[in-house]
C-alpha cells in the first residue's frame, strides 16, 4: 500500500471548510489539539516521537506569555510550552510559510525558557534541558530526498564533541514526506497527516497506534460544538483571505518590479535592474497588504505565521 500525498502547496480551498477533518496547523487549532488538558496525552505522545531520549512520562502546560526581563524590550508567546516529569522544558512552535530569520527565532524564544530557570542571587548555572520544536508546513532544505527531521544542537566544529546537552533543537519539515508505507515511521506518518489532514476521508490503516486515535479524533469536525465550527469556519476564511491577498501582493509586486526593473535596466544593466525591481516591488506591495490586514484587525502572529515576515515591533 502506497499515499501519494497532494504536492499543491496551496491547501487553502472551498473544500477545506467542508472536509470531515480540521486543518489543524491553524494557530488556535493546534493549541487545541496540543496544548490543552483535554488532550495532554496526545503531546505527550507527540514529544515521545519527536524526541523519544527525553522519555517524557507526564508534562504540564505553562505561561505562553514570557515578558523581557529588561526594560523596554519585548517578550515573546510561544504557541506551546510544557514541562515534563523531571523538569525538562519543551517549546513548539507551528510555522506555515517561510520566515526569515526563523532558526534565530528559535535561538531566542530558547533563551527564554532557560534564563525563567536561573533564580535570582544564585550563583550556579545549572539548569534543565530546553527543547525547541519548530514543526513547519514547507520546505527549506530543496532535494531534501525525502528527509523531514533535522536536530541541532551545541558541538566543537572539528571533533563532534558536545558542549552541552541542555538545549536542543528539533524541525519537521512537514511537505517532505510525500507519501505513507507500510514501512513509515508513526512520525513520518504523523508528518503526513498534519499536511494533508484536510484531504483525508478517513483514517489511513497506516495511522492505527494511540497518537494517531487521538490526533484524528481531536481534527473531526463534527465533533467541534457549534460555537468552534463556526470559529473555525470563521478562521479557514481569514486564512484563506491572507494568502489569496499575499498571493496577489507577490503577482502585483512581480508586475511592478518588472516594469521598474525594466526602466531602471535601460540605465544600469536590464537583468540587474529587473531583479531589483522585482524584489522592492513584491516588498512594497507585500507592505501594504499587511497594513491593510492589520487595520483589519487580524492579529500580527497569525500574518507572521501565513506570510512568512517577522511579528512586528
Amino acid at each position: 500500500r502506497h499515499i501519494r500525498g497532494n504536492q499543491n502547496q496551496t491547501r487553502i480551498m472551498e473544500t477545506e471548510i467542508n472536509s470531515r477533518y480540521a486543518n489543524i496547523l491553524l494557530d488556535y487549532w493546534f493549541k487545541r489539539s496540543f496544548g490543552t488538558e483535554i488532550n495532554k496525552r496526545l503531546m505527550i505522545l507527540l514529544l515521545r516521537e519527536i524526541i523519544p531520549e527525553a522519555d517524557v512520562q507526564d508534562i504540564t502546560y505553562g505561561n505562553k506569555e514570557h515578558p523581557n526581563p529588561f526594560p523596554d524590550s519585548h517578550g515573546v508567546i510561544f504557541d506551546i510550552e510544557c514541562t515534563s516529569s523531571d523538569g525538562s522544558r519543551f517549546i513548539v512552535e507551528i510555522q506555515l510559510a517561510r520566515q526569515k530569520w526563523f532558526m534565530e527565532r528559535a535561538l531566542y524564544y530558547s533563551s527564554f525558557a532557560i534564563q525563567e530557570q536561573l533564580d535570582k542571587g544564585v550563583d550556579t548555572y545549572e539548569f534543565m534541558p530546553v527543547y525547541f520544536i519548530g514543526m513547519m508546513d514547507f520546505t527549506s532544505h530543496e532535494n531534501s530526498g525525502g528527509r523531514f527531521m533535522y536536530r541541532y544542537e551545541l558541538i566543537e566544529r572539528d571533533s563532534g564533541e558536545r558542549m552541552t546537552d541542555r538545549i536542543r533543537y528539533v524541525f519537521l519539515e512537514l511537505p517532505n514526506v510525500e507519501s505513507i508505507t507500510d514501512q513509515s515511521s508513526d512520525l513520518a506518518n504523523l508528518c503526513y497527516a498534519l499536511h494533508n489532514m484536510t484531504g483525508l476521508k478517513s483514517r489511513p490503516q497506516e495511522m492505527q497506534a494511540e497518537i494517531f486515535e487521538l490526533l484524528f479524533d481531536s481534527a473531526e469536525i463534527s465533533k467541534f460544538t457549534p460555537e468552534e465550527k463556526i470559529r473555525y469556519e470563521r478562521d479557514m476564511t481569514t486564512d484563506r483571505d491572507i494568502r489569496n491577498q499575499i498571493a496577489f501582493s507577490r503577482e502585483q509586486g512581480l508586475k511592478e518590479g518588472m516594469e521598474q526593473g525594466i526602466v531602471k535596466g535601460m540605465e544600469q544593466g536590464i537583468v540587474k535592474g529587473m531583479e531589483q525591481g522585482i524584489v522592492k516591488g513584491a516588498s512594497d506591495e507585500r507592505e501594504r497588504i499587511m497594513s491593510v490586514l492589520r487595520s483589519e484587525g487580524v492579529a500580527d502572529d497569525i500574518i507572521s505565521k501565513l506570510s512568512g515576515n517577522a511579528p512586528s515591533s
